[in-house]
C-alpha cells in the first residue's frame, strides 16, 4: 500500500495489515482501493491501495543518511550501466575507488555492468578511458518507493507523478 502524508506527498509503502490498522485507528483514510474486499468475522472493507495520513508527519529530508543498497543504486540509475548503457549483469562501482580515497556515498557509487567494472578496475574513469553517462546523485524519495515495490500499481501513478 502506498502511504501519503496529509499533504499527499508519497512517504512510504506498507503492508495491507499495517494500512488496515491505520484505517481502523482513524489515522488514515483510503484514497484508492482494489475491486476486491477484505473480510473479518464481523465486517468487510475494500482493500486499500493508497492511503493518506490524516495528520501531517514530519519526514527528515536528510536522504544522505538513507542506507545505500544495491537495489537503490540500480533503481536510481534506471537499472543501467552508467558506463556503457547495458541492462544486465549489474554490479556497483565506486567512481573514485576506495583505495584512492573514494567514499561510499550516493555521489560516488554507480551501477556498472561486470565487464565495465572489471575494465575500470582500480582506476579513475578517465584513466581507464571511460566516461559516465550521468553524474551520480542523491536519489529522490520515489527511488525508495520503487525499491520497496518494484512493480508500481496503476492506482499509485497519479500520486508519484510529481
Amino acid at each position: 500500500m502506498l502511504v501519503l502524508n496529509a499533504t499527499y506527498e508519497p512517504i512510504n509503502v506498507c503492508t495491507v495489515r499495517r494500512a488496515v490498522v491505520l484505517l481502523l485507528k482513524e489515522k488514515a483514510e483510503v484514497l484508492e482501493h482494489a475491486e476486491w474486499e477484505l473480510h473479518s468475522a464481523t465486517s468487510s472493507m475494500s482493500r486499500p491501495m493508497v492511503i493518506r495520513l490524516v495528520s501531517y508527519v514530519r519526514i527528515p529530508r536528510d536522504t544522505h543518511r538513507r542506507k545505500i543498497t544495491r537495489r537503490a543504486v540500480f533503481a536510481r540509475d534506471n537499472w543501467t550501466c552508467q558506463y556503457c548503457g547495458a541492462h544486465s549483469n549489474l554490479t556497483v562501482d565506486h567512481v573514485i575507488p576506495r583505495s584512492k580515497g573514494g567514499v561510499s556515498s550516493w555521489d560516488n557509487i554507480v551501477a556498472s555492468c561486470a565487464p565495465c567494472n572489471r575494465r575500470k578496475g582500480n582506476a579513475l574513469p578517465r584513466q581507464a578511458g571511460m566516461q559516465l553517462l550521468t553524474q551520480p546523485r542523491t536519489p529522490s524519495q520515489h527511488v525508495f518507493i520503487q525499491v520497496a515495490s518494484p512493480t508500481i500499481p496503476a492506482a499509485w501513478r497519479q500520486y508519484l507523478a510529481a
